[in-house]
């Protein structure tokens, strides 16, 4: 559901939707149907009870490893997943490559090898219609690489940095779970996810956003980790710099802050993160979390915001917390602070969404379609 801020900034309202059970195209295009059923039956009751909810679902995708494996590998499984989405009054503005997307769907077998996304990019044989960009200098002075694409990140490896890191035939760890931001299958998997989501997003909008994790484990982010993870942050952004310049359309990644994690508190989010790409990477924000675990939770989301990084994506888990005070904060009379809502897909994911939509019309949001008051 698009919203239009007193400030004219668009903000989506997002249910989240997991497909991490889902291993192939078809399995999604099964699971899909059920979900917009459901989503819809129970909007309808909350809102225009005895009628089917008329308007445009806007979902966040979470997929599970092998079904974005597939899907970046198959340009004609994103057109039809595209296709599927419009028949059912859906779009999708935003994935998940956040921890909660980590646990669905069998890993890839261990004999099984991935082929590395330059296969898939736009540029190759699949993607004839589009030229390659020209490779551009880096100056090594600076902390952001320049013009690395997709491929380049795929195709340069970093040595394991931890015992924790997988065989390099399966990227993923026992239980079907990506490493940390240390070890190139997270930079890859995140840079497909970014891949995929430019062939969903509506033909009207040219920008989107991946969650993502923390970076890692506090408990074993050492020197090397710090080294790996700083390279590949580098990569990500020169990636999606890439992948702008070619399809015209901009995907932002949001890092979670959570306990144990890197990104644990503001003031260690705001030091992580200092020399990123702050164009194109940013944080997004478990309102649960932190409510729960940040002592000050607007002055935390000030700190942030005053070191430059943009707060991309807001989650709302927990229905029960005491959220509504950071949203207000977040959505201020005289500018929007976030871009994208996500509601979580699990329990009464609908009948939340209704509450949250009451919340928001308070604060003045109103339909896209709809004239708002001035700010």
């Amino acid at each position: 559901m698009r919203l239009r801020h007193p400030s004219g900034r668009i903000v989506h309202l997002t249910c989240g939707v997991s497909l991490t059970e889902a291993v192939t195209p078809g399995d999604a295009f099964a699971m899909l149907d059920t979900a917009a059923a459901e989503l819809r039956a129970a909007l309808s009751h909350g809102l225009t009870s005895g009628s089917e909810y008329p308007g445009v679902l806007t979902i966040a995708l979470r997929l599970s490893y092998p079904l974005a494996a597939a899907l970046v590998e198959d340009g004609r499984a994103r057109t039809r997943l595209r296709a599927e989405l419009d028949a059912r009054s859906l779009e999708v503005v935003t994935l998940s490559g956040g921890p909660d997307a980590e646990g669905g769907g069998a890993p890839p077998s261990p004999d099984a090898t991935r082929q590395p996304a330059d296969a898939q990019e736009p540029g190759s044989a699949q993607d004839p219609d589009i030229t390659q960009r020209p490779d551009t200098a880096q100056d090594p002075d600076t902390a952001t690489p320049q013009a690395a694409t997709p491929q380049d990140a795929a195709e340069q490896p970093d040595p394991p940095t931890s015992p924790e890191a997988g065989a390099e035939s399966d990227p993923m760890l026992p239980g079907g779970v990506l490493p940390d931001w240390s070890e190139p299958a997270r930079l890859q998997h995140t840079l497909e996810l970014a891949r995929i989501l430019v062939d969903l997003l509506p033909e009207d909008e040219v920008r989107g956003a991946v969650g993502t994790s923390g970076l890692g484990r506090r408990e074993i982010w050492d020197e090397a980790h710090e080294r790996a993870g700083a390279r590949h942050l580098g990569r990500l952004s020169g990636g999606l710099a890439d992948l702008a310049w070619r399809v015209g359309r901009a995907v932002r990644v949001g890092f979670e802050p959570r306990p144990g994690y890197v990104l644990d508190s503001p003031e260690e989010t705001v030091a992580a993160l200092a020399r990123v790409d702050k164009d194109r990477l940013g944080v997004c924000l478990d309102l649960a979390r932190v409510v729960r675990d940040w002592p000050a939770p607007e002055d935390g989301i000030d700190r942030l915001t005053d070191a430059g990084l943009s707060v991309i994506t807001v989650r709302i888990t927990d229905p029960a917390a005491a959220w509504q005070p950071v949203l207000r904060h977040l959505l201020a009379a005289d500018t929007a602070r976030t871009e994208y809502i996500e509601v979580d897909g699990d329990g009464t994911a609908a009948a939340d969404m209704s509450y949250v939509i009451g919340q928001l019309t308070a604060l003045g949001l109103v339909p896209e379609s709809e004239p708002c008051a001035a700010p």
